[in-house]
C-alpha cells in the first residue's frame, strides 16, 4: 500500500517555530540573489522577527506531519505614516514543499489576518530572473507596478528587483 501523504495545517507562528523557519530561509540567504540579506543570523534573530508585534507583522507557517515546511509574512513597507496600510510580503517554502500549492495556501492565509487589521495593499519585490516567482504571484493576483534596476548587489553581481502589487482591501480600489 502507496504511503499517503499528511495533510498541510496552516497556522499563526510561533517562537518555537524559529528553528524551523531559521533552516528554510537559510539556504535563500546563502545560496541566492532572491533575499538581499547577506548575513546568515541566528535563530535567536528569527524568533525575535517572528515575536515582533503579531498584528502589524503576521507570519503564518505550513506544518505537514508535524514539520513546518514554509511560512509567509507580512512586513511594513515603508515607514512613513501614509503607508501605514501597506504591507511587504514573502513566502518560503522547504524544497520538498515546493510545487504542492503550498505557497498559495500560506497568502490565502496570511491576507485575510492583514485585511482583517486594517491592511489594504500588498507588494511583493521579486529579484528578477525569477519566472517561477512571477508567475507564482500573478496566478496569486498580483500586477506588476514597478522595476529597479541593479537595486541590489549580492555575490559581486548587481541584481534588479520587479515589484508587484495587489490590492486587498474590502472597498474596490
Amino acid at each position: 500500500m502507496p504511503e499517503t501523504e499528511h495533510p498541510v495545517h496552516y497556522r499563526p507562528a510561533k517562537s518555537q517555530d524559529a528553528v524551523a523557519l531559521w533552516e528554510i530561509y537559510m539556504p535563500f540567504v546563502r545560496d541566492t540573489a532572491y533575499t538581499f540579506e547577506t548575513e546568515v543570523f541566528s535563530v535567536a534573530e528569527m524568533r525575535r522577527r517572528i515575536e515582533q508585534d503579531p498584528i502589524g507583522h503576521p507570519w503564518v507557517v505550513a506544518e505537514q506531519g508535524g514539520v513546518v515546511v514554509g511560512y509567509a509574512y507580512g512586513s511594513p513597507h515603508r515607514v512613513r505614516a501614509a503607508y501605514h496600510t501597506t504591507r511587504e510580503v514573502s513566502v518560503y517554502l522547504a524544497n520538498a514543499a515546493k510545487g504542492k500549492n503550498i505557497a498559495a495556501r500560506l497568502y490565502e492565509s496570511l491576507f485575510p489576518i492583514l485585511r482583517e487589521n486594517g491592511f489594504t495593499n500588498v507588494l511583493a519585490g521579486i529579484t528578477i530572473p525569477n519566472p517561477a516567482s512571477v508567475r507564482f504571484h500573478e496566478k496569486m493576483g498580483f500586477v506588476k507596478c514597478a522595476e529597479y534596476h541593479r537595486i541590489g548587489f549580492k555575490f559581486n553581481a548587481w541584481h534588479d528587483v520587479a515589484w508587484y502589487e495587489r490590492w486587498i482591501g474590502e472597498e474596490e480600489y
